[in-house]
C-alpha cells in the first residue's frame, strides 16, 4: 500500500457526503462474508462500523491474504466509498447508505482463535470477560462505556474550570487514618515494620490545601478501601474530589447541582430540575427506611401505632408495650396469589424480622388476611385511612423496635416497588446525619468521618447518639453518590471529637498530630464533597454493575483474572520488607477461585 497516513478517517465516520473519496481506514474485522468469491467485511475501529467490499479482481491483495482474514485481524484498508446497491442499505449502522470498495488491503496484526466472539449478542461469562479485557473492550456495549465514563470527568472538569477550582493532586502513600473503612496496607521496604496506606479518599489533604490558601481544590481521584465486594464496590473506585474554603453547606449543594446537570446533559442530552430536594436523614429514615432513598415512587412508610394504641392483637400489642413501633406501607395493586403474599412473609424472614403482615383491600374496603379477625373495625378503618388504601391495594405492616422496622419496611418498599427499565433520574439531598452511628455494642462510630463538623457542641459532650452534623450525601434512584461535609476548622472542637471517640490524646497526636498542629494556623472554614464516579455513569448508562464502567475492575472476591493479583511474592521481597506469612493465612486467589495454578 502507498506511504501516508495510517487512516484518513474513522471507520464509522463514512457518510454519503463522502462518496467518490478515496479513504485509508484501520482497525479490526469484526464480520466476514465471502458471497460467490467477493468478500465482505464489516471493519470497526473506536469511532464505529463500516462495510468493507474485497473483490479479488480488484486485486486488494493476494489470495492468501484474503481469504485468511478472519475475526479480529488487525487491517488497514484503502478503497473508494460509493453508495450501496438498492437494497443492501442498513438502517441499523449510521454508515448503512454507503461502502468502501478496497483497492489494497494491509494485514498490521493477525488474531489468535478467540476466547470468545466479539458480539453483543453472544453471553459471556464475566470471569472470562475480564480475564480477556482487553478483548472486552473492543465490544460496543464496553467502548460505549468508556466513552460515557470520559465525557462524564471532562464534563466535570469543565464546570470545575468554569467555576475557578484549582485541580491539585494528593498523595497516594499516606499514614493510616480511621474513615469507617479498612485501609489497604503498603509495607515500607525503607522502614521495617512500617506501613504506608492508601487513601480512603484525599480527606487530610485537601484539608491542608484549605489551609494553604487554594480555596478551591479538586481532584479526579483514585481511593482504596479493604471492604467487602458489592455491585457497587470495588477496592479501588474513582471519585472527583472538590473542597472550597468560606463555603457553607448550601454553596457545596449548589456547585454539585451545576456539576450533576452538565453530566446528564453529555451522557443523556436531558436537563435536569434544579435545585434538587434536600431532606434530613430523620425524615428519609422515617419515610422510607434508608438514607438513601429511591424516590421514582410513592410507597412511603407511615406510622401506625397510634391506630393500634389499645388493639387486642397480641403480636401488635406486645411490641407497642415494649416501647416498639407498628408501621405499613401500601404496595399498591401487586394483584399476588397467596403463594405470593406469603412469599414476601418469608423475604421480611430472609431479612431478619420476625414476620410481616399482609392485608388485601376487597371491593366495599374490607380486608382479606390472616390477622383480620383480629382487628376491630375502627382498626381497620384507620389502617385504610392512613394508607390511602382502595380496592385492589395490598397493605404490608411490620411491627418491632422502630429502626428495625423502618429497614426492614424500606427493603420491602424496593423489592415491591422499584421501577424496572426506568429511566427517569430522582435526584436528592440527605442532610443532618447523625455525627455517629451507635454500634451493637454500644461503642460510637463515625457516620461520615471524624473531621465532620458536629453542630452543636454541647450535645455532642452530653449526648453524642443524638448529635447532629454538617453532613449531607446526595443519592440518585436508591443510590448514594457521594458524601460530603462542613468541616472542622477549630482544634478545640477536633479534640472534643477524638475524646468523644475515645481516642486518647497521645494517639490524636501519633496519628494525626501533624494534621492537629495545621488547624492551629489560621484555618478557614471549609467544606466540600466527593462524587463517586463509576457509580454516577453506570446508573446513567443503566448498568446494574459498577464493574461496567470500570476499564480493569475487580472480580467480586478481590480477584483480577486478567493479571493474576493478588499475587504471591517471593521470600526474597518478603525478607526484605521484614513480612513472615503464617501458612494457615496463605490463600491465594486462584485456590478461592478454584483455579490450578501448578
Amino acid at each position: 500500500m502507498a506511504t501516508g497516513p495510517m487512516k484518513t478517517i474513522g471507520a464509522g465516520e463514512i457518510r454519503t457526503d463522502q462518496v467518490g473519496d478515496t479513504v485509508t481506514l484501520a482497525g479490526w474485522v469484526a464480520r466476514r462474508r465471502d458471497h460467490g468469491g467477493v468478500i465482505f467485511i464489516d471493519l470497526r475501529d473506536a469511532s464505529g462500523i463500516v462495510q468493507v467490499v474485497l473483490n479479488p479482481e480488484d486485486a486488494p491483495a493476494d489470495d492468501d491474504v484474503l481469504h485468511g482474514l478472519r475475526s479480529e485481524y488487525c487491517i488497514q484498508v484503502t478503497g473508494t466509498v460509493r453508495p450501496r446497491p438498492d437494497g443492501t442499505v442498513n438502517s441499523a449502522l449510521p454508515t448503512g447508505e454507503v461502502e468502501v470498495v478496497a483497492g489494497g488491503l494491509n494485514v498490521l496484526s493477525p488474531s489468535a482463535a478467540l476466547p470468545f466472539q466479539i458480539d453483543e449478542r453472544v453471553d459471556i461469562d464475566e470471569s472470562k470477560r475480564l480475564q480477556y479485557r482487553y478483548l472486552d473492550m473492543r465490544r460496543t456495549r464496553m467502548a460505549e462505556n468508556l466513552k460515557a465514563r470520559s465525557k462524564a470527568i471532562g464534563a466535570m472538569r469543565r464546570v470545575m474550570d468554569r467555576d475557578g477550582f484549582l485541580e491539585v493532586e494528593t498523595p497516594t502513600l499516606i499514614a493510616s487514618t480511621p474513615e469507617g473503612a479498612r485501609d489497604m496496607l503498603v509495607p515500607s521496604r525503607l522502614r521495617p515494620g512500617k506501613f504506608y496506606a492508601l487513601p480512603q479518599s484525599p480527606q487530610l489533604f485537601k484539608q491542608l490545601l484549605m489551609i494553604g490558601g487554594v480555596e478551591r481544590y479538586y481532584q479526579v481521584a483514585k481511593c482504596y478501601r479493604d471492604e467487602d465486594f458489592r455491585a457497587d464496590r470495588q477496592i479501588e473506585f474513582t471519585q472527583l474530589d472538590l473542597e472550597g474554603s468560606f463555603w457553607g453547606q448550601e454553596d457545596v449543594l449548589q456547585v454539585l447541582e451545576q456539576i450533576v446537570a452538565e453530566v446528564v446533559k453529555e451522557l443523556r442530552d436531558e436537563e435536569v430540575a434544579l435545585p434538587f430536594l434536600r431532606m434530613t436523614h430523620s425524615d428519609a429514615m422515617e419515610r422510607f427506611g434508608t438514607d438513601k432513598p429511591d424516590l421514582r415512587f410513592g410507597m412511603e412508610i407511615t406510622d401506625l401505632s397510634a391506630i393500634f394504641a389499645d388493639t387486642q392483637f397480641k403480636a401488635f400489642a406486645g411490641v407497642l408495650e415494649s416501647g416498639g413501633t407498628v408501621r405499613g406501607i401500601n404496595g399498591g395493586q401487586l394483584e399476588l396469589s397467596r403463594s405470593g403474599l406469603d412469599g414476601l412473609v418469608a423475604r421480611a424472614q430472609e431479612l431478619g424480622a420476625k414476620g410481616l403482615v399482609w392485608m388485601v383491600v376487597e371491593e366495599g374496603g374490607t380486608l382479606r388476611s390472616p390477622v383480620a379477625k383480629f382487628l376491630s373495625e375502627s382498626e381497620i378503618e384507620g389502617v385504610r385511612t392512613a394508607l390511602a388504601a382502595g380496592a385492589g391495594d395490598t397493605l404490608l405492616i411490620a411491627a418491632d423496635e422502630t429502626v428495625a422496622v423502618a429497614k426492614l419496611l424500606g427493603q420491602i418498599r424496593l423489592d415491591v416497588g422499584r421501577p424496572e427499565g426506568n429511566d427517569e433520574l430522582a435526584f436528592a439531598f440527605v442532610v443532618d446525619f447523625p455525627v455517629f452511628d451507635v454500634n451493637e455494642d454500644g461503642s460510637l462510630s463515625p457516620a461520615h468521618h471524624p473531621f465532620t463538623d458536629p453542630g452543636d457542641v454541647a450535645t455532642l459532650v452530653n449526648s453524642p447518639e443524638t448529635a447532629v452534623s454538617k453532613a449531607y450525601d446526595l443519592v440518585l434512584n436508591g443510590s448514594e453518590l457521594g458524601s460530603g461535609s462542613v468541616r472542622i476548622h477549630d482544634p478545640e472542637v477536633q479534640a472534643k471529637v477524638f475524646e468523644v471517640m475515645d481516642i486518647s490524646d497521645e494517639d490524636a497526636e501519633s496519628r494525626f498530630g501533624w494534621f492537629l498542629e495545621a488547624l492551629r494556623y489560621g484555618t478557614p472554614p471549609h467544606a466540600g464533597f466527593a462524587i463517586g464516579i463509576d457509580r454516577f455513569v453506570s446508573i446513567l448508562r443503566n448498568e446494574p454493575n459498577i464493574r461496567e464502567i470500570i476499564p480493569f475492575p475487580k472480580t467480586q472476591t478481590g480477584a483480577d483474572p486478567l493479571t493474576g493479583s493478588p499475587s504471591r511474592v517471593d521470600e526474597q521481597q518478603l525478607d526484605e520488607l521484614g513480612i513472615d506469612i503464617r501458612p494457615e493465612v496463605v490463600v491465594s486467589w486462584a485456590e478461592e477461585e478454584g483455579v490450578d495454578q501448578g
